[in-house]
């Protein structure tokens, strides 16, 4: 069963003669554990898309399904519950809180659901760790590089239960080692029962992925498999 389930989704702004179609008609289907890249030239509605699967913003017509739920049914605390609960955001603009230092920006939502201060600090570190960044746990964001805000927003949005990831160009920040890293981390998660949704415009980051969706003015018009991501090019081969 899917994890996220968009159904004919559209999304229009404006009226009348301003009337512009962000996404028309999206179907997309999302299973645990699973990595579906999104691709498509600026302006064709990757943005949007994220946003309406995360409840963000509500679609103009359509129906999204989250964990088996339809958004359009939940109250607005409820949707807020399930963001912090389980989903995991990236931003292209990061939204780490700049008056707190790298590793309470990680282990903040794990506090908020509950988990002892102690033990959330712990898991903040070890996702940090991960990334190369336990040297920048205390940190705050204003003295971090571009690079490693980048990463302690993907530490923050893949640390504890989350169960779904939706990330705008989580590489876009980063050289080839450490965007290699971030993708390690999320296909790490995805191997935990994670679903995730990367949007990017770079091939080599959508090579990871286990299915690409192309949108062009707001459509799906086409869907393939990549090819083998680096991480399977190192697996053995099986014994004949």
């Amino acid at each position: 069963m899917s994890y996220l389930e968009l159904h004919q989704v559209s999304k229009v702004y404006g009226v009348g003669a301003t009337e512009v179609d962000a996404i028309r008609d999206v179907d997309l289907s999302v299973e645990p554990g699973s990595l579906v890249a999104v691709m498509g030239p600026s302006g064709s509605g990757k943005s949007t898309l994220l946003t309406i699967a995360g409840s963000l913003e509500d679609p103009s017509s359509g129906e999204v399904f989250v964990g088996g739920i339809l958004l359009s049914k939940m109250s607005r605390n409820d949707k807020a519950r399930l963001r912090r609960r389980s989903i995991g955001f990236v931003f292209q603009d990061f939204n780490l809180l700049p008056g707190l230092t790298a590793v309470e920006n990680v282990s903040l939502p794990l506090e908020l659901d509950g988990l002892p201060a102690r033990k959330a600090h712990a898991e903040g570190m070890a996702a940090l760790e991960e990334l190369g960044l336990a040297d920048r746990a205390s940190h705050f964001p204003d003295q971090l590089s571009g690079g490693e805000r980048q990463r302690v927003a993907i530490a923050r949005a893949t640390v504890g239960d989350r169960q779904l990831l939706l990330a705008d160009e989580p590489s876009g920040a980063l050289d080839s080692v450490n965007g290699e890293a971030v993708m390690r981390m999320v296909l790490a998660a995805c191997h935990r029962g994670l679903a995730a949704v990367v949007v990017t415009h770079e091939a080599q980051l959508a090579s990871w992925a286990d299915r690409v969706v192309f949108l062009r003015d707001g459509r799906v018009v086409d869907q393939t498999m990549p090819p083998p991501s680096p991480e399977s090019l190192l697996q053995p081969s099986p014994i004949q």
